[in-house]
């Protein structure tokens, strides 16, 4: 009888899946991805790019932990209710593989995101639950030519969708009349977001999130190796009766996503440090002009008024971030109307403010006009935020 021991061989984590043909763990380990929400979905999402030991993970979000989360989020225990959902899906993502790192951003993506860091990443995965999101996530991912896939669910159904810009049909191509309709009721008369339009739930199972999650993941696995993806396409998948099914957009030749910018100038400017002069002193000596224009992509509300009493307050703050009880008047209760600015002159006197103040994110690509030019300007990060 042979007593010795047998002899275990360490393959290493990943040797089992360096046996697919085309796998190249090194791509994986140098790829950099956004996970956008970390609700069922994201939960899903990030423990796979976690366990294929993708090598950066941003994942955004800015909610709690509720308890009618915890059955369909893999990350989340009893003990975390309460917490931010980027951190503690950070920190079980870390216990999971510790290769990966993982950084957390507690953020909304419509307002407080850079398109500097759209443009870093490999690829954006969305796990959104509202078309405004998709929307903005759309026409960042559009103006740095960064692919995302996209994914919804609901109760047992599903849907995937991938987009490659700068060519092909995108998110916004497929959207209906009845699509824009429901982002326009997320918001007042008065432009102003109100305050309890979210209070509904979509039902989902734990099932359906696996599902969906594994397929995006999977969809960002191939697009991260330069494989061929069904792009401009969606794949519905029904859990009722187990069919699938994919079907094409129309690409839309008058789609407002399709922009695309130009290589961005690096700069040494911070949101947070600098200020708006700072910047047309370098777009000056760029553009070769003095008469300047700073182009927001997000509305900028500079005063409310009262219609009613006639009462006005001047502040500065991004459209998204300013709701209705926001804006209700001191004096008389009613809702005042906000003045929005979609640019900003040389000529300002807004020039001596902070550009975090001007409602431009940390790492942004900031787009500058003359009369018949046009540059881009990438903010650094800002090390502090790291």
């Amino acid at each position: 009888m042979n007593d010795k021991p047998s002899l275990v061989i360490d393959e290493g984590r990943y040797s089992r899946m360096d046996l697919i043909a085309w796998w190249d763990q090194s791509k994986l380990t140098a790829a950099k991805v956004m996970v956008v929400g970390v609700g069922a979905l994201g939960n899903e999402v990030v423990k796979n790019l976690v366990l294929m030991g993708v090598g950066t993970i941003y994942v955004i979000d800015f909610d709690r932990i509720e308890t009618s989360n915890l059955n369909k989020s893999v990350l989340f225990r009893q003990s975390d209710c309460g917490k931010y959902k980027v951190d503690v899906a950070v920190q079980a993502a870390c216990d999971l593989n510790p290769d990966t790192r993982v950084i957390p951003l507690k953020a909304d993506v419509t307002t407080d995101i850079g398109l500097g860091l759209f443009r870093d990443v490999d690829v954006v995965i969305g796990c959104l639950d509202n078309r405004e999101a998709r929307l903005w996530v759309n026409r960042m991912c559009w103006r740095v030519s960064t692919p995302w896939v996209d994914g919804g669910i609901q109760e047992i159904n599903g849907v995937v969708k991938v987009f490659v810009p700068p060519h092909g049909a995108c998110y916004e191509c497929a959207m209906t009349e009845n699509d824009y309709r429901l982002i326009n009721l997320r918001y007042s008369c008065p432009l102003l977001k109100r305050d309890d339009i979210l209070a509904g739930k979509v039902p989902t199972s734990p099932t359906i999130s696996s599902i969906i999650a594994g397929i995006q993941t999977q969809e960002a696995l191939k697009l991260i190796h330069g494989l061929p993806v069904n792009d401009g396409a969606a794949f519905v998948f029904n859990g009722v009766v187990n069919s699938a099914y994919s079907t094409k957009f129309p690409f839309r030749e008058d789609c407002l996503s399709h922009e695309t910018y130009e290589e961005p100038l690096a700069t040494e400017l911070t949101a947070q440090s600098n200020t708006l002069g700072d910047l047309f002193s370098i777009a000056a000596a760029q553009l070769d002009s003095t008469e300047l224009r700073l182009l927001l992509d997000r509305d900028l509300v500079v005063r409310l008024t009262c219609h009613n009493c006639q009462t006005e307050q001047s502040l500065k703050k991004c459209r998204q971030k300013l709701a209705m009880s926001d804006a209700i008047c001191h004096q008389c209760k009613e809702v005042m109307k906000p003045e929005l600015i979609h640019e900003i002159t040389s000529a300002s006197d807004l020039l001596p403010e902070k550009l975090c103040d001007l409602g431009i994110p940390n790492h942004d690509i900031l787009q500058v006009r003359s009369n018949n030019k046009t540059a881009y300007f990438l903010l650094a990060e800002n090390v502090a935020n790291n």
